[in-house]
């Protein structure tokens, strides 16, 4: 490996690194919707990746496009700060009416008690709640498709730049390089940060407020597409 291989090569893994772990959104989402919904460590990994490899290859397309067909890098980040915006509304949006929905179905399924009179003139009471009943309407859910549609729609700002300058001098192989080392650094990074915070969350008893996580799902979506439009998180 030459030396200014190795210097694409590090800095690909550590500006994928930063990108992924100052970016939020590219791990609070699927903590606390792995959290709400109860998804199994399988599940809540291979729909993380799948995003990731979402949120990653469509940045490396449209940079391969750009190399292709010689657009200017101004071009590039024009369509990737359209792509960014779309994705932004879409967290905000997504998480609003999660939110809503999960605030209503807290109050929805509090529980409460029923009351029966038995023939006899005996009565008996019993706690009961509407969330066995209908929960089996929300597990046929959209929501890893709306996270991943998101994803792919979300640009990878870092990676563009990355992918121009050796193809500017016709280094394809440090153009792959820095491909694969970005996208894998991003994906492992997303996966690490998920798994183990989702690890320390189920350790945690939320007792009463148990019924209130979908609610605080939808917020935590909410506020990454606020930080995203109006803090560039």
């Amino acid at each position: 490996m030459t030396t200014e291989l190795l210097i694409l090569t590090g800095t690909a893994a550590s500006v994928a690194f930063a990108h992924t772990i100052l970016g939020p959104d590219h791990y609070l989402p699927f903590i606390f919707m792995a959290k709400a919904r109860k998804w199994s460590n399988a599940k809540t990994a291979w729909i993380t990746a799948a995003c990731g490899v979402g949120h990653v290859g469509s940045s490396l397309a449209i940079g391969i496009i750009g190399i292709v067909f010689g657009i200017s890098v101004a071009k590039l980040e024009l369509i990737d700060g359209v792509r960014g915006s779309i994705a932004a509304w879409g967290f905000t949006i997504f998480g609003l009416i999660y939110m809503i929905w999960g605030i209503w179905r807290a109050v929805y399924n509090k529980p409460h008690k029923h009351f029966h009179l038995h023939k006899d003139g005996t009565m008996h009471e019993h706690d009961h709640n509407h969330t066995n009943q209908h929960d089996h309407i929300h597990n046929k859910n959209i929501t890893p498709w709306v996270l991943f549609t998101i994803f792919v729609l979300g640009p990878c700002e870092a990676m563009i730049p990355l992918l121009l300058f050796p193809a500017a001098e016709n280094n394809y192989v440090g153009l792959v390089v820095v491909a694969i080392v970005f996208g894998v650094v991003t994906i492992l990074t997303m996966l690490a940060v998920v798994m183990l915070s989702v690890y320390g969350l189920n350790l945690a008893f939320f007792g009463k407020m148990e019924r209130y996580t979908h609610a605080l799902a939808g917020a935590i979506v909410l506020l990454s597409g606020i930080g995203i439009l109006w803090l560039g998180l």
